[in-house]
């Protein structure tokens, strides 16, 4: 499949699902007004999302790779708060698993996403150093 958007990249598709789930759990009363918190979760969230599209937008793999780099770091920060969140009791053992399993999953395919543009990179190199 051809990326001509940044919504076309699996990896921010599941970042914005992460979002969204993260944006339910934040709903519940008590999450609801643990404002530092709330806050913290929702932006790191959003934050997995936001660098996959601005690294779109770079002008080179290397400056997407940071950006990518960057959004897989947001993903392990809600995972992070997640425990804060569940040792609140703001959310069940069940909704802590099910998000913090989807985070990793956004995790590896950000580091899936890095590992191919990487290896395309190096590749183009070679076919570089070897034309006339």
């Amino acid at each position: 499949m051809k990326i001509e958007r940044f919504e076309d990249i699996e990896a921010w598709q599941l970042a914005r699902e992460l979002t969204r789930k993260i944006y339910a759990l934040t709903k519940k009363t008590k999450f609801a007004i643990d404002f530092g918190l709330k806050g913290q979760i929702q932006n790191a969230a959003g934050s997995s999302m936001h660098n996959i599209a601005e690294g779109f937008d770079s002008e080179t793999n290397r400056e997407f790779v940071r950006f990518l780099r960057y959004a897989k770091r947001s993903c392990t920060e809600v995972q992070s708060e997640l425990y804060m969140a569940v040792d609140q009791q703001y959310i069940t053992d069940a909704e802590f698993q099910d998000v913090y399993d989807h985070a990793g999953r956004t995790r590896a395919a950000i580091r899936g996403f890095i590992k191919y543009l990487i290896t395309y990179e190096q590749g183009q190199r070679k076919k570089d150093n070897l034309k006339p």
